[in-house]
């Protein structure tokens, strides 16, 4: 048997009803067109990072190509700049000079 306390037992589970859950912001990775990244190498990138389909991918690189940039995800903060930090290191390490930045939603 619990024990009462000011009429709430030790199995209730006391909320404030005011409180509410906010969603952090989120955040686009956003590929940037330049003239040397090759278009293989953005289609292998939005695959292995952001883990779209090869038709997803193509529309996303032709989007970077014909656009200058394009997005190709979107998430909270820590998870798009870690995105975007994974995809600038491929780049450096495949010596090119492809760029993303984050844009707020």
């Amino acid at each position: 048997m619990s024990e009462k306390h000011q009429g709430i037992t030790q199995h209730d589970t006391v909320t404030d009803q005011n409180q509410s859950a906010t969603r952090p912001p989120l955040y686009h990775v956003v590929l940037l067109n330049d003239d040397y990244t090759s278009m293989e190498f953005v289609l292998k990138v939005i695959q292995q990072v952001f883990h779209h389909n090869s038709q997803e991918a193509m529309e996303i690189m032709l989007e970077v190509h014909k656009k200058g940039k394009g997005i190709a995800g979107t998430y909270t903060r820590d998870i798009a700049k870690t995105k975007a930090e994974k995809v600038m290191h491929l780049a450096f390490r495949e010596n090119f000079p492809l760029k993303c930045i984050l844009e707020k939603v």
